[in-house]
């Protein structure tokens, strides 16, 4: 044989082993959400961001096996059994309370951290937020208290609205809390409020096709994962009904919608990568307390207004975080 054919073979003897060890370190982690991925590269990419930050780059040293729900709930617990099987080293749970009470179900031994989900404390995902125990911690969005907010900014938008809808799916299991605090808010201002259930695409049509016959003053849409999965469909349904609507996700008001108040979904999901990478360098997640969002964004579509015929009130313009023309 000659010499450099020689040389190739042990090169190649060499390189191989190398290339499966550097195969084997990667760490395999579950990424769990209750939205489709079509809808959803934003929140990956900054949870990969917040991984990045804490040294995991998938390809590299890290990998991710995604299961998507593309918002029928009743899979997620098959979903997060095919993760638990995989033995991944940490379990994420994207996509709200229904991702991280499926999770949570799953494994009491694997680490996960939730992202987005609304009151952990009032789901029993945790049993304090300064001090979650066990092997789930993660970031809240405290989307219950901010529905009564976003009723209030309604009625300053409208000053003479009298009934306002609210959409929400029943499937959630934060429903009954959000609603039960939106009343509450309503009845400070004034405002009868009237639930709308939605679980399906098709049962959002049928919704609007409800509010379509009972004209609402507006329309407020609950921080619900598979309506920011369906963002698109129900911006268009609102504008085709021509009613003012309110949104908790930044997202819906680029889309179109009319006016958001809440947190940053994204950085929700780019903290939670930051946590899941301090968990995977040793940090335990009964250490680690349930973050809260620290800022809360107003966000105005003055083009949406004037296509409903409404004229924001300078008030609102002025406190606005963000106003697209």
């Amino acid at each position: 044989m000659q010499r450099r054919a020689i040389i190739r073979l042990i090169g190649g003897a060499l390189v191989w082993p190398l290339a499966t060890r550097a195969q084997q370190s990667q760490t395999l982690i579950g990424f769990l959400s209750s939205r489709a991925p079509g809808e959803s590269a934003g929140v990956v990419a900054a949870f990969r961001d917040g991984l990045r930050e804490q040294g995991f780059v998938e390809g590299q040293n890290l990998t991710i096996a995604f299961r998507w729900a593309e918002g029928r709930y009743d899979r997620l617990p098959a979903l997060a059994a095919e993760l638990v099987g995989l033995r991944v080293a940490l379990l994420f749970a994207a996509g709200g309370p229904p991702s991280a009470l499926a999770a949570k179900a799953a494994t009491s031994t694997i680490p996960i951290v939730f992202s987005a989900a609304n009151d952990p404390v009032y789901l029993g995902l945790v049993p304090s937020l300064s001090r979650p125990g066990g092997n789930i911690t993660g970031m809240s969005t405290l989307t219950t208290p901010l529905g009564a907010k976003s009723i209030a900014l309604l009625k300053e938008l409208l000053p003479r609205a009298s009934v306002i809808a609210f959409l929400v799916n029943p499937s959630n299991p934060s429903t009954a809390a959000q609603v039960q605090e939106a009343v509450a808010a309503a009845d400070r201002v004034g405002i009868r409020l009237r639930a709308v259930d939605a679980r399906t695409a098709d049962e959002l049509d049928a919704a609007f096709a409800v509010l379509a016959k009972q004209r609402p003053s507006a329309l407020l849409v609950s921080g619900e994962p598979f309506f920011d999965s369906e963002r698109e469909k129900i911006v268009a349904l609102a504008a085709r009904s021509g009613v003012p609507a309110a949104y908790a996700w930044r997202e819906s008001v680029v889309a179109g919608g009319l006016m958001s108040y809440g947190a940053s979904l994204a950085d929700s999901y780019r903290q939670a990568g930051i946590y899941a990478g301090r968990i995977l360098k040793g940090e335990k997640p009964a250490d680690l307390p349930v973050m809260q969002p620290a800022k809360f964004e107003l966000v105005l579509n003055l083009k949406t207004a004037k296509a409903l015929g409404i004229t924001i009130p300078q008030s609102l313009l002025v406190r606005a975080d963000e106003v697209i023309q």
